[in-house]
């Protein structure tokens, strides 16, 4: 004869224990998967290119087409080494644009046209 007894309570704060486990397991799964989707090359659009010679002006300074240029390379998930790289500005420039970029609304801002 068996006479093992088990408390139902106990058993159920278990099975709940678990599950809470997995949904944690799953919620991180989602997010990991998140961040190791590719990143879209923005270079690989041809008016972002950010070589294009309207992009700054005689003095190196960025025109409003560059500034809009390395504003939608942050939008592509670029980073602040990768756009001063690519448009040929300092990382102390690309820095400035990027928190410029957050204030004006980071992802969420207004696009402008490229002229």
């Amino acid at each position: 004869m068996n006479t093992t007894h088990y408390d139902p309570k106990a058993v159920g704060d278990a099975i709940d224990n678990i599950t809470a486990g997995l949904e944690r397991v799953m919620t991180g799964f989602a997010n990991l998967k998140t961040l190791l989707a590719p990143v879209p090359d923005a270079s690989d659009i041809p008016e972002l290119d950010p070589r294009n010679t309207a992009n700054k002006f005689e003095s190196g300074k960025l025109t409003d087409r560059g500034i809009e240029v390395c504003y939608r390379l942050f939008d592509a998930g670029k980073s602040r080494y990768a756009v001063g790289a690519a448009m040929e500005i300092s990382f102390g420039a690309a820095t400035h644009r990027f928190e410029a970029w957050k204030k004006a609304g980071g992802l969420d801002r207004e696009k402008l046209p490229l002229t």
